[in-house]
């Protein structure tokens, strides 16, 4: 290529490229910083921060133009999520997005300034998250994942898919907040409603957990209930390894427990709530305040089921179970 030829060429680039970056360097950049519910390597969780960045675009906020995303992973460890936000505060976000009742209560202890806003959190006012649904008051607000009476319809549920179930096991994790309403609300469910005797285990370790699941299946027609956690999310292929071994019908809070194998679960749209969530993170990046954005409740929920599973359980799913299910896996 000639010289001029060269120069010419170079003085083209240089003519297009520097408006987009003098349009980036005239913009403030915001910073955001989002903790997921869920694992780095877990497809799911991948795909609710891909529709949450999506859901930011369409309302003008890019990521790497005029907002930046610094993503915190969950590992699973409770223990690890007070160092976690201290990092993520070291970089002084704007706004955080905070998956999950845990993380969010230490995000609460440690800023009373910075707008929180939550996915995923059980119950925020039995939580003392918020004050109120309508009036959350402070810096947090949010999406809440389920309301308490949830518990109920597991129940139901489940003993509808496997009616051979006499009795139940509820492994939670006592670490989880919301354990407190849902573990109270299922026995006072299963007790009146359908009369089935329930043994509570809560488990901090998955050799508890091997132990529950193991001593409980030492009797016939028992059916699991594994409530929703950071840790029993990161640890559901033992979860979902041990009910198939003991030939235990569960349901589980969230869909990822089924495409792993799991029989069933019910729970709101997890999806949903992140790009639900973006419209708030738009707002207060233009001035709203968290006290002034009311606490929504999920407006939709999804039955998954697992009819692999089912048939390995020997249980006919009932039709109409079927007919209502928003994913059926074969």
């Amino acid at each position: 290529m000639k010289r001029r030829e060269f120069i010419s060429l170079i003085g083209g680039a240089a003519a297009a490229w520097p408006l987009a970056a003098r349009a980036q360097q005239g913009e403030r950049v915001r910073r955001i910083a989002v903790f997921p519910l869920g694992p780095e390597g877990d497809q799911d969780t991948q795909a609710y921060i891909r529709m949450l960045r999506q859901s930011l675009d369409k309302l003008g906020w890019s990521d790497g133009r005029n907002i930046r995303i610094d993503v915190r992973w969950e590992a699973g460890d409770s223990a690890r999520i007070p160092a976690d936000v201290e990092a993520a505060l070291g970089l002084d976000p704007e706004v955080i997005v905070s998956g999950g009742t845990p993380t969010t209560t230490v995000l609460a202890q440690r800023t009373r300034t910075i707008p929180i806003i939550f996915v995923n959190v059980g119950d925020p006012v039995a939580s003392g998250l918020v004050r109120s649904l309508a009036q959350p008051g402070g810096n947090i607000t949010g999406f809440t994942a389920v309301e308490s009476a949830i518990g109920g319809k597991w129940v139901e549920l489940l003993k509808e898919i496997a009616p051979r179930v006499e009795r139940l096991l509820l492994l939670f994790d006592p670490r989880n907040p919301t354990s407190k309403f849902h573990v109270p609300t299922i026995e006072a469910a299963a007790s009146s409603i359908l009369a089935l005797p329930v043994t509570t285990a809560p488990v901090h370790s998955v050799a508890e957990v091997e132990s529950a699941i193991g001593a409980f299946s030492s009797k016939p027609n028992g059916g699991l209930i594994a409530l929703p956690s950071p840790f029993v999310r990161a640890n559901s292929a033992v979860v979902i390894a041990l009910a198939a071994k003991y030939e235990l019908p569960a349901i589980y809070g969230v869909r990822t427990f089924v495409s792993g194998g799991g029989l069933m679960s019910y729970g709101s749209d997890w999806g949903e709530q992140y790009r639900q969530a973006a419209s708030y993170v738009d707002r207060i990046l233009k001035g709203a305040r968290p006290s002034e954005l009311a606490v929504q409740l999920p407006t939709k929920f999804e039955l998954a089921i697992n009819l692999k599973t089912a048939k390995t359980l020997g249980l006919d799913v009932p039709l109409h179970l079927q007919q209502l299910a928003d994913e059926i896996i074969e």
